[in-house]
C-alpha cells in the first residue's frame, strides 16, 4: 500500500515545479550541480530539502550540520503547517519580488526565505517547550542571515521578506498573512516593559524599508508603511502612513497592497 506521504509527494505541484527547475538549472551551469543536487534533487520531499538547508547554512562549531538536520526533520514530520507554510512563503515570493523567476531561487539563494523558515522552526521548538534550543537558532540566523526574529513571535503564512537584512521581530509580536516586508524593518518594543509590547499586523499589510513600527499597537489589513516610516499608534484598515511620527496620508490605494507592492504616494 502506498505511504500517505508519496501520495502528497505525487500530487505536489509545489515541489515537482522546483524538482524540474533544478534539473534544467544543472543542464544550465553544470558547475553548480554539486550545490543543487546536495540541496534539492538528492531529497524526496520540499521538508526534506528545507530541513537539510536550513542545517547547511547554519551548522557550525557549536552544533553540527547533522543535529540541526534532525531537528529540522523532526520539526516537520510533526507540524505539516510548516511545509504548508514554506509552500506558501515560496509562492508569495514568487509572485511579489521582480527578481524571483524560479521557485528554486530562495531555497538555494535568498536569505529572507532562508531565515524565515528556519524561523518557523525555531518556533515550533518553542512552541514544544525547547526554549533553549529555540533560542540558539535564533541567534545562529541573526549571525548568518543578519535577520533577528523572536522564537515566540507568530508570524502567518505567505510571507515575503525582500533583500531582508537586519530586520528585526519582536517576542509579542504577531504578523497575518500575506503580508510583505522590506529590509530594515524593526517589529520592536518602545522601552523596557516586559509582556505584550510589540506589534500586531494584519493581513496583506506591507512595510516599506526601513520602516519601525513600536509599541503594543495594531496596523489594520491590507494598509501601506511608507519607508522610512515611525509608526507609533493604531493604524485602521485599507490606509497608507508616513513620515516620522507616522500619519495617515491616504487610502491604501489598492485591496492588497502586499502583493501589489505598490510603494509610490499618491502626490495629490
Amino acid at each position: 500500500m502506498l505511504d500517505p506521504r508519496d501520495r502528497i509527494q505525487e500530487v505536489d505541484p509545489v515541489w515537482s515545479r522546483i524538482r524540474k527547475e533544478a534539473n534544467q538549472a544543472v543542464l544550465d551551469e553544470p558547475l553548480l550541480g554539486g550545490l543543487v543536487h546536495s540541496s534539492l534533487l538528492h531529497h524526496r520531499t520540499l521538508e526534506q530539502a528545507l530541513a537539510y538547508r536550513i542545517s547547511l547554512k547554519l551548522g557550525s562549531g557549536e552544533m553540527s550540520e547533522q543535529i540541526l538536520r534532525e531537528i529540522g526533520d523532526e520539526a516537520y514530520a510533526h507540524d505539516t503547517d510548516l511545509g504548508a507554510a514554506a509552500r506558501a512563503d515560496l509562492v508569495a515570493t514568487l509572485e511579489r519580488d521582480p527578481a524571483t523567476h524560479r521557485m528554486l531561487q530562495p531555497i538555494l539563494f535568498f536569505k529572507g526565505f532562508q531565515a524565515l523558515q528556519a524561523y518557523r522552526v525555531g518556533h515550533w521548538l518553542w512552541q514544544q517547550g525547547r526554549s533553549d534550543l529555540a533560542y540558539f537558532l535564533q541567534m545562529r540566523i541573526s549571525e548568518v542571515f543578519g535577520i533577528d526574529i523572536h522564537p515566540a513571535a507568530r508570524l502567518g503564512r505567505g510571507i515575503m521578506i525582500d533583500h531582508a537584512h537586519s530586520i528585526v521581530i519582536g517576542e509579542t509580536a504577531v504578523v497575518g498573512d500575506n503580508v510583505s516586508m522590506l529590509h530594515s524593518v524593526t517589529l520592536g518594543g518602545t522601552g523596557k516593559e516586559d509582556g505584550d509590547r510589540h506589534p500586531k499586523i494584519g493581513d496583506c499589510v506591507l512595510i516599506g524599508a526601513g520602516a519601525k513600527i513600536l509599541g503594543n499597537i495594531t496596523i489594520g489589513a491590507c494598509s501601506r508603511i511608507a519607508a522610512g516610516s515611525v509608526v507609533l499608534d493604531d493604524l485602521p484598515e485599507h490606509v497608507t502612513a508616513a513620515g516620522v511620527p507616522a500619519r495617515i496620508v491616504g487610502e491604501a490605494g489598492c485591496s492588497q497592497p502586499a502583493v501589489s507592492m505598490d510603494q509610490m504616494l499618491d502626490e495629490h
